[in-house]
């Protein structure tokens, strides 16, 4: 949902502690609370004691709970997208819990939980199962040990790989380089590569101290080629690190994915023909909320007989959700392709009919 003014204290606390069906429907999304006394914040039908009035303070979004400084409930669980399924919250707690385990399906057995159906349920949540979810966190573990300085072989025992083959062959697979590469060149790097987690999936920052120029999806199958381009451009001196467009994007897709604001400012350097420059420019006057086709979207940069054209430079924005190619879909009205996945494309939608 869209930031809205809250009403006064007393108003908060009648509606968030109201227990009634079509109590929750209005608060849902809309309204947290942040107990002083216990220092954390809630979302409403939260099954812990209700707290006194004098001890809450009211906010209409996560992220600014999260910046008053309180912490996620344990029970309620607010960071969660409500509605979520159960048994992929359960597994990815467990994750969360122990992510450098190397999680097999008699893991998941163990607890309790067929594979089949973990793996089911993990696609229809994330388009991915828990084992792939499971190997990418060890990865991302071993990507911020090399962040870090970290000898290879320190980063590849932190994600959990017993060989320094498998761990370097995964890491090649993921981004199309070698880890000991990106590190070697950090330390002279004109653009530097970092990992931002997202609700829908870990994406992959590449920036440099002024503007983002990439920022995909970490399973997008296009990204290894897509690096493979920057880091020719600047002659290999593509490294790993952390500047203030990936902290600034960072904060924005959070902000964009918890409903609260779909609007980016983070400043964009586009790598294209002049051709594939206007599409996306184009792309960015697409309110969210709204869908166009590939021809509406022909006509609206003034070539209407380019529609073909106009698809390919839309596959190849490689700034996800910023330019928003998700926005745009088939003639007929079905989603077509979408480099990070339809079931991404049709998520992406789904939030935006809030923020139309």
């Amino acid at each position: 949902m869209m930031m809205f003014d809250l009403p006064d204290p007393a108003t908060c606390y009648d509606a968030f502690f109201d227990r009634t069906p079509e109590a929750r429907a209005r608060t849902a999304g809309r309204l947290w609370v942040g107990v002083t006394s216990t220092g954390i914040f809630c979302r409403p039908g939260c099954p812990a004691r209700q707290p006194k009035a004098e001890n809450c303070r009211w906010f209409g979004s996560v992220q600014a709970c999260v910046e008053a400084g309180f912490r996620a409930c344990k029970r309620c669980r607010p960071l969660e997208p409500e509605g979520a399924d159960p048994l992929v919250a359960r597994l990815t707690r467990a994750l969360e819990a122990d992510p450098a385990r190397r999680w097999s399906e008699a893991d998941v057995a163990a607890l309790g939980i067929d594979p089949s159906t973990a793996r089911r349920a993990f696609r229809r949540a994330l388009g991915m199962t828990f084992l792939d979810l499971a190997r990418m966190r060890r990865l991302q573990a071993g990507f911020g040990q090399l962040k870090q300085g970290a000898r290879v072989i320190d980063a590849q025992l932190e994600a959990g790989f017993d060989s320094g083959s498998g761990f370097r062959a995964a890491f090649a697979r993921l981004l199309g380089i070698a880890p000991e590469v990106l590190q070697k060149a950090s330390a002279t790097a004109l653009l530097s590569a970092d990992w931002i987690d997202t609700p829908i999936g870990p994406m992959i920052a590449v920036a440099d101290e002024t503007s983002l120029h990439l920022l995909e999806f970490a399973d997008r199958p296009a990204l290894p080629r897509e690096l493979a381009r920057l880091r020719d451009g600047v002659k290999g001196r593509l490294g790993l690190g952390r500047t203030a467009p990936m902290d600034r994007a960072e904060a924005e897709m959070t902000r964009y994915l918890a409903g609260e604001d779909a609007r980016f400012t983070t400043p964009l350097t586009l790598h294209g023909t002049p051709f594939t420059r206007q599409v996306w420019d184009a792309l960015r006057t697409i309110p969210a909320g709204r869908t166009v086709s590939y021809s509406d979207l022909a006509r609206t940069i003034g070539r209407p007989d380019a529609t073909r054209a106009v698809a390919r430079a839309n596959g190849a924005n490689q700034i996800a959700v910023m330019i928003p190619c998700h926005r745009v879909i088939g003639a007929d009205g079905s989603l077509t392709g979408y480099g990070g996945g339809l079931w991404r494309k049709q998520r992406l939608i789904e939030l935006e009919r809030d923020y139309a």
